[in-house]
């Protein structure tokens, strides 16, 4: 079983900066494409960005102000997030297409709290 654990989110002020983890776990899986997305209450889940391979692709709201990155040798995905606004504010889900048990999946982590405040 493959499991997504997030940390990092918290309390910041507007201007401020936040980086956020995700590690993979389990037993024998490969990961393919990993990324962040981020739900505000009220408001439809929002692809933040991606990263697979060398490429990376960012929502426009956070061009120039995020950056994703990941190291597969500890099978970790990160959020860079520079220049917070209080739009910013939100749950923050890691997500990876891994390949298990000859099965790919799409998994996802429980979330991290991020509050930006003005």
């Amino acid at each position: 079983q493959v499991q997504l654990v997030e940390s990092g989110g918290g309390l910041v002020q507007a201007g401020g900066s936040l980086r956020l983890s995700c590690a993979a776990s389990g037993s024998w899986f490969v990961i393919y494409t990993m990324a962040w997305y981020r739900q505000a209450p009220g408001k439809q889940r929002e692809l933040v960005a991606t990263i697979s391979g060398g490429s990376t692709k960012y929502a426009d709201s956070v061009k120039g102000r995020f950056t994703i990155s990941r190291d597969d040798a500890k099978n970790t995905v990160y959020l860079q997030m520079n220049t917070l606004k209080p739009e910013d504010t939100a749950v923050y889900l890691c997500n990876a297409e891994i390949r298990a048990l000859g099965l790919v999946n799409n998994y996802w982590g429980q979330g991290t709290q991020v509050t930006v405040s003005s």
